[in-house]
């Protein structure tokens, strides 16, 4: 099978799906659409991925471009005759796929497509109604944001939904455990953008960290509020607990999660999150925002803690809950283990997505 993965920037995500399929007998070709300067993953596309060089990859998508990348596109299907397109994020890479005309095309939603980005405006609605009303398949990491697409116009008998999971031997608990002498680190790996709330971490953690010396926090990543983010932490006279590690590989990670006590994300808005299923795969306890898909994972007091999402003062009174706790703790990060290895098997999920290819096909074969 020749199939084309169309994807908006390399993210980890990207890398994932693409060295698992690379390691199948089909012939993946890669198309990526140039968001900004900066790509999220800098580890090398597999050597059996073959990455097409195209109108879209040269430059940031700009609306106006859509007519140049929709013809581009179209002469790439010519050319590289596959039997399937595999796209996403919806508005964007779907719906250009879209506007070729080829099918099969399997549309894939990123969590932030459906869950945010389809309220923009009238524009981006349109938008989403229109691909996910032409798709030949629909594939989906949560049933939160599978219910929103049928509820756009998706054929629900044409939808399918699995987590993208985890690799259960990659991420895993530490043979060693945490001294409790070693203080209570909390741990974030989220993006520093409006939508996953780390802007409101950091006032928790002020507020927190005011009542327990021992309290740390444990920050990766970087964005768009780092400076806003920063002036809070320092300004409420926490900024030398705070611990500023910036971007690392998806090799390191599992390190950084074995050293905190509690995960944390306060994101507003998700999908199925991966950092979150990690953290469970380490049996880390977490603390998250109480959103649709986020529920689908935590159960508040049994595999982990639940939060009113946007409420900081909740999130720290959370916070110095788990930190009195220790005891709770350990059950609740081996309940969260047991969640992922039950459900979130990145391998079973990966199958999963070669079954709905085969189910694509079919009709043209």
């Amino acid at each position: 099978m020749r199939i084309i993965y169309f994807s908006l920037d390399y993210t980890p995500h990207d890398h994932r799906f693409l060295s698992a399929l690379a390691e199948t007998e089909h012939q993946v070709f890669y198309l990526r659409l140039q968001r900004g300067p900066r790509q999220t993953e800098d580890r090398p596309l597999p050597a059996a991925v073959r990455q097409i060089r195209w109108a879209g990859g040269k430059r940031p998508f700009a609306w106006r471009d859509l007519p140049r990348l929709t013809l581009d596109l179209q002469r790439l299907i010519r050319q590289i005759k596959p039997d399937l397109i595999h796209a996403g994020p919806i508005q964007t890479c779907g719906l250009i796929a879209t506007l070729t005309g080829f099918r099969p095309r399997l549309i894939m939603s990123w969590g932030f497509d459906l869950m945010e980005d389809c309220d923009r405006n009238a524009w981006w609605r349109w938008a989403t109604r229109f691909v996910l009303r032409r798709a030949s398949y629909f594939i989906s990491d949560s049933q939160a944001t599978r219910q929103r697409a049928v509820a756009l116009g998706m054929d629900p008998a044409r939808t399918v939904v699995f987590p993208w999971g985890v690799d259960l031997q990659h991420f895993a608990p530490s043979p060693v455990p945490r001294r409790a002498s070693a203080g209570f680190t909390l741990f974030c790996n989220r993006a520093w953008e409006p939508r996953y709330g780390v802007d409101l971490l950091a006032r928790a953690f002020v507020q927190a960290a005011r009542q327990r010396p021992d309290l740390r926090l444990l920050l990766l990543s970087d964005g768009s509020q780092s400076r806003q983010i920063r002036q809070i932490l320092e300004q409420g006279g926490v900024s030398e607990r705070v611990t500023f590690a910036g971007q690392i590989s998806q090799t390191r990670l599992p390190r950084f999660y074995h050293m905190a006590d509690l995960y944390l994300s306060p994101s507003h808005v998700d999908g199925s999150s991966v950092s979150l299923l990690e953290a469970m795969a380490c049996g880390l306890p977490c603390l998250v925002s109480d959103i649709p898909t986020n529920r689908e994972w935590i159960e508040d007091g049994v595999n982990g803690w639940l939060f009113p999402d946007g409420d900081a003062d909740a999130l720290a009174a959370k916070i110095l809950q788990a930190a009195d706790d220790r005891r709770a703790l350990r059950r609740l990060g081996q309940a969260a283990r047991r969640t992922v290895e039950a459900r979130a098997d990145w391998k079973v999920g990966f199958q999963t997505l070669l079954d709905v290819y085969a189910r694509m096909v079919k009709p043209y074969a």
